[in-house]
């Protein structure tokens, strides 16, 4: 299922749900056709990996794992509260990304 996310790489995020909730973090990576998004130091899980080019010493790696996009809240750069994302159109015809709270644009 094709789908937008309501978060985009770079933005901060509150975890609502799982065993990260309550933490904040920058998304890393947004997977819009899963609507998925990965989060820095969030939903931690452990990879055996055998040695390659990219990883010579092999093991036990750690990495961020995907965790579903309607699980975090965007924390507003202006207010610093979690909020609900609403849209508004500029005068002069940019699309923006708006805070719901304090009403402030976040693009």
């Amino acid at each position: 299922m094709k789908g937008k996310v309501h978060v985009k790489k770079g933005d901060t995020v509150l975890v609502l749900t799982g065993k990260d909730a309550g933490k904040k973090g920058k998304v890393l990576r947004v997977i819009p056709e899963e609507q998925r998004v990965i989060v820095e130091k969030v939903n931690i899980v452990k990879r055996h990996m055998r040695p390659t080019r990219q990883f010579p010493q092999g093991g036990i790696i750690e990495k961020e794992a995907p965790i579903h996009a309607s699980n975090v809240m965007l924390v507003c750069t202006k207010c610093g509260r979690p909020t609900r994302v609403g849209h508004r159109i500029l005068p002069e015809g940019k699309k923006v990304r708006v805070c719901k709270k304090c009403g402030e644009p976040i693009d």
